[in-house]
């Protein structure tokens, strides 16, 4: 029997979050090694639950999920995100907007399915959370990666994303707070972006699942808060906000000028239909999640959880010889840079699987974000003190043999 090939259309994709490297630490692990697993941001894994009454609430519905529901979701669920958005500003939402998927990755992966045909482009951010690169390219599209700024702050350059838009641009990617960088968006350039869209006639997708990991009092506009005259999606859930990663509960919303996307939602409706329906216990979870008590604000206040862990990690990464890093504002992660003079680093898979195989911890390589430098990593500050600022140690060592090795001049025996 011949060898049996995957489909041409994942020949483009990647996820490293959970790529090779992941596979050889879970290796690793079962030879015995304890890795310290600063790669994804699974926030169960650290000690940080889903609120008590979310959880009641989906255990005390169990026997009322056994059956399939509407192909968009329960109507309970979909009436609290609606009152959701009229809260964050979003207008002319209606219950029939709404789609509940399992975790915003399969609407995001439905939204691509149903726009593109191949060869359209959709602009990307750059750095980006990969899987809208696989989403656009997996529906036949072609990613087009605009340029976030680091030297701006990781904002993203408007000039850059006008200048890669071409007649077969069909949409804009907005992460925002930003997946890997930590940063939020000011109105000014969500603003910017929607003129852009305006002028070519684009739709924007907008994802906002950080909308409330925010610290130091900053606050989070939604984009489809601010205009009604271009289509908006926006996607959201209960993984970050409400610590519920592996409930897979999140939804899509469909906002702005829809009139002149009846046939395209028609397709999203198709699309929600033919998977019958998102898993249904967790949709008991999304009314009382998004209507009670918000513990996220505890966790990221100043002397919560997550803000210490966001300031250590920026303390001790920006006190490491040749790193740097921009302060997130909001997230789980921060998108530290390896100075190229004293780093010289061809390969920056490889650096991480040293890393790994050396330290025994797991980072990303900034070009599994799509960036095109080898100069960057993603660090997720979810441990506790004491195991962050033993993984931080960890790199810092790391770097201090790297460079014995393969530094040069002045820095290679610092």
């Amino acid at each position: 029997m011949e060898a049996i090939l995957k489909s041409n259309k994942l020949l483009n994709i990647c996820y490293e979050i959970r790529g090779p490297i992941p596979e050889r630490a879970r290796q690793m692990e079962e030879e015995g090694h304890r890795i310290i697993k600063l790669n994804i941001g699974n926030l169960a894994n650290f000690g940080f639950d889903a609120p008590e009454e979310v959880v009641q609430d989906v255990i005390r519905n169990l026997a009322n999920a056994a059956g399939y529901v509407d192909s968009k979701g329960l109507f309970q669920a979909r009436k609290a995100i609606m009152h959701y958005t009229q809260q964050k500003n979003i207008a002319d939402v209606t219950v029939d907007d709404i789609y509940i998927g399992n975790g915003a990755s399969e609407l995001i992966v439905m939204s691509m399915q149903g726009l593109l045909n191949t060869g359209d482009e959709v602009l990307v951010p750059m750095p980006d959370y990969p899987l809208w690169t696989a989403a656009v390219s997996l529906a036949g599209g072609t990613p087009r990666h605009y340029l976030c700024d680091e030297a701006d702050g990781w904002l993203p350059s408007i000039s850059d994303m006008r200048a890669k838009i071409t007649p077969k641009t069909r949409a804009i990617v907005v992460i925002n707070p930003n997946n890997p960088t930590g940063a939020l968006y000011p109105d000014s350039v969500l603003l910017d972006i929607i003129a852009l869209a305006r002028e070519f006639g684009l739709i924007i997708y907008a994802d906002e699942i950080y909308d409330k990991v925010l610290y130091d009092g900053v606050s989070h506009t939604s984009i489809a808060s601010l205009a009604d005259d271009v289509l908006f999606v926006t996607f959201n859930g209960l993984s970050k906000n409400y610590r519920a990663c592996g409930y897979r509960s999140g939804w899509m919303i469909v906002s702005g000028e829809k009139h002149c996307a009846k046939d395209y939602i028609e397709g999203l409706n198709m699309l929600a239909t033919m998977r019958l329906c998102a898993n249904v216990p967790s949709q008991y979870a999304i009314q009382t999640a998004l209507g009670g008590y918000q513990s996220i604000d505890d966790l990221v206040c100043e002397g919560g959880r997550l803000a210490k862990q966001r300031d250590l990690a920026y303390s001790m990464l920006s006190a490491m010889l040749g790193v740097s890093v921009v302060k997130p504002q909001a997230a789980l992660y921060m998108f530290p840079k390896l100075d190229p003079e004293i780093y010289p680093v061809s390969d920056d898979q490889q650096l991480m699987l040293e890393l790994l195989q050396d330290e025994k911890v797991l980072l990303v390589q900034g070009t599994g974000f799509n960036w095109p430098q080898h100069d960057h990593f993603r660090v997720v500050f979810l441990p506790n003190l004491d195991d962050l600022t033993d993984a931080l140690n960890r790199v810092a060592r790391f770097l201090t043999q790297w460079r014995k090795r393969h530094g040069t001049g002045e820095f290679a025996a610092k």
